[in-house]
C-alpha cells in the first residue's frame, strides 16, 4: 500500500467516508450571478449593501439540506461560515456585518450544524481568509476597490495585523461554539500582482492561528491554503481532476477535489454549463480510484433552498451510491498489481479485499483483466449481486499460477440499467 504522508488531525473518518457536500451561501444568493461578484463588479461596501437589506431566506430548512445530502450519499459537508465578502451567518460578537442583522432575524449556522449532525454528517466549516468588507483589511490584488483612485489613502487607514486578529477571534468562536468540528476549510493565500500586494502567511499570523486550532480542537483536519509548508492535513485542488494520487515532495498525502455543478460556487440563475449525472458520478469514482475524496459543492437560493437542478442531480447521485457505496467507501487506489482496464477505474478496499472495476464505457461481450488469472474468487455485478461468469484466457498455464494471465469476464449485451456499472471482484 502507498506510504501516505500522515496528518496531525484524524484523517482515518474521512478517507473512509470519501464524498461530502460543500455549501456556499451568502449575500451573493441575492445578485445569483457568482460569488465572486464584488471583485468581479468592482462593487463597494455602499453599494453592495442593498443586499444586506434584503437577505432574507425564509424557505430556509437545514433539515431538507442534509436530508439531501444524506440521501446522496454523503457523508460530511462543510459550510462558508464566511466568503469573501465578509457576511457571516452565525452571531459573531466582533462583527454587525451577520445574519441575525438582517432581514432573516437569526443565526443561520447554528441549525444548519445540527440538521446534519442528526444525520451523523461530520461538520466542516469553510472560513475565507480575505474580507472585502472589514476596515482593517488591505485593499490589494484582489479587492474590489483596487482600481480606486483612492486606494493608497485608504490603505493609509488599515492595518493588517488588526484584521488578523479578527480573523483569529472569529475562528475562536467557531471552534468553541459548535462543539466538535471535524475540518477547518481555509480560503486562500496569493501571490502579489505588479503594484498589487497579495496576502499570505504574514497577513493571517497563520503559525498562531494553527496553534491555537490544534489547541482548540486537536483532532481537526486542515486544508492547505494557509501558505505554509506544514501544519496542514489534505491538499485540495480545486475545479480539476489529478493524474495520479496527489504528492507532495514526491510523497502520496490525504486529498480531497473539490467541484461545483456548473462554473459557480454561489448560487448562480443564468449559469447553464451544469455537469450531467454520469459526468459527477465519474469524477467521484476517478477521484477515489486515486486515493481522494470529492467535496462537491451546492449554492442554495437567496430564499433558502437547493435549486432544482442541483436537487435533480443530488437524488441521481443517490440513486447510483445506494447501489454501488460499497465501491467508494473505505475504498481507495488498487495496488499497482492490478493494471486498469481501458476505458475503467479501478477501487480497492483493503479491510474486505474487494476490488471494484467502474465500467465508463460498457464493452461488447467480455471485459479482459490483464494481470488478474488467479487472483479472483468471484466476480459479479455490484448493482444486483448477478454472477459474471470467469475464464482465464492465458497460453502458458504458468502464468495463471503467477498471476500474470488475464482474466476474461463475460458481460451482459445490455448494459445494466445504471448509470456506470461495477463490477465487484472478490480477490482470493
Amino acid at each position: 500500500m502507498m506510504d501516505v504522508r500522515p496528518t496531525q488531525g484524524d484523517s482515518s473518518w474521512f478517507t473512509q467516508d470519501r464524498f461530502g457536500m460543500f455549501i456556499h451561501w451568502g449575500l451573493y444568493a441575492l445578485p445569483a450571478r457568482h460569488e465572486w461578484i464584488r471583485n468581479y463588479e468592482q462593487i463597494s461596501n455602499e453599494d453592495y449593501e442593498k443586499y444586506f437589506k434584503h437577505f432574507d431566506p425564509d424557505l430556509y430548512d437545514p433539515n431538507l439540506w442534509a436530508a439531501a445530502a444524506c440521501d446522496a450519499g454523503m457523508k460530511y459537508f462543510v459550510i462558508t461560515t464566511k466568503h469573501h465578502e465578509g457576511f457571516c451567518l452565525w452571531d459573531s460578537a466582533l462583527t454587525d456585518y451577520k445574519a441575525p442583522n438582517t432581514p432573516a432575524g437569526r443565526d443561520l449556522l447554528t441549525p444548519m450544524v445540527e440538521a446534519f449532525r442528526s444525520r451523523d454528517m461530520r461538520v466542516g466549516f469553510y472560513h475565507s481568509l480575505i474580507d472585502w468588507h472589514h476596515p482593517e483589511f488591505m485593499v490589494d490584488k484582489l479587492h474590489p476597490m483596487r482600481n480606486s483612485p483612492d486606494r493608497e489613502t485608504m490603505n493609509l487607514a488599515r492595518n493588517q495585523a488588526n484584521y488578523a486578529k479578527y480573523l483569529h477571534g472569529q475562528v475562536r468562536e467557531l471552534l468553541t461554539q459548535f462543539g466538535k468540528i471535524d475540518i477547518m476549510w481555509f480560503d486562500f493565500s496569493y501571490e502579489p500582482c505588479e503594484n498589487l500586494p497579495g496576502k499570505g502567511r504574514e497577513d493571517w499570523d497563520s503559525q498562531n492561528l494553527i496553534k491555537m486550532i490544534r489547541e482548540l480542537q486537536p483532532d481537526i483536519i486542515l486544508n492547505d491554503r494557509l501558505d505554509l509548508k506544514d501544519g496542514w492535513d489534505i491538499k485540495t485542488p480545486e475545479q480539476y481532476m489529478p493524474r495520479e494520487w496527489v504528492k507532495v515532495d514526491g510523497r502520496p498525502v490525504v486529498w480531497e477535489a473539490c467541484h461545483t455543478f456548473s462554473g459557480a460556487w454561489g448560487y448562480h440563475r443564468d449559469e447553464s454549463s451544469w455537469k450531467s449525472e454520469e459526468q459527477l458520478i465519474q469524477i467521484l469514482i476517478d477521484s477515489v480510484s486515486k486515493g481522494g475524496n470529492l467535496l462537491l459543492n451546492v449554492g442554495p437560493t437567496g430564499r433558502g433552498e437547493f435549486d432544482e437542478r442541483a436537487l435533480s442531480r443530488l437524488k441521481s447521485m443517490g440513486e447510483w451510491m445506494r447501489r454501488h457505496g460499497r465501491s467508494i467507501y473505505g475504498c481507495t487506489q488498487a495496488p499497482a498489481e492490478f493494471k486498469t482496464p481501458e476505458d475503467c477505474r479501478l477501487t480497492y478496499n483493503p479491510e474486505k479485499k474487494r476490488l471494484y472495476v467502474h465500467v465508463f464505457a460498457w464493452p461488447f461481450g467480455r471485459i479482459y483483466l490483464d494481470g488478474f488469472a488467479g487472483k479472483v474468487e468471484y466476480a459479479q455485478l455490484l448493482n444486483d449481486a448477478s454472477e459474471l461468469k470467469m475464464d482465464s484466457v492465458a497460453k502458458d498455464p504458468a502464468q495463471i499460477s503467477s498471476g500474470d494471465g488475464t482474466l476474461a469476464i463475460t458481460l451482459p449485451v445490455k448494459k445494466p440499467n445504471v448509470t456506470i456499472p461495477v463490477i465487484e471482484l472478490f480477490l482470493k
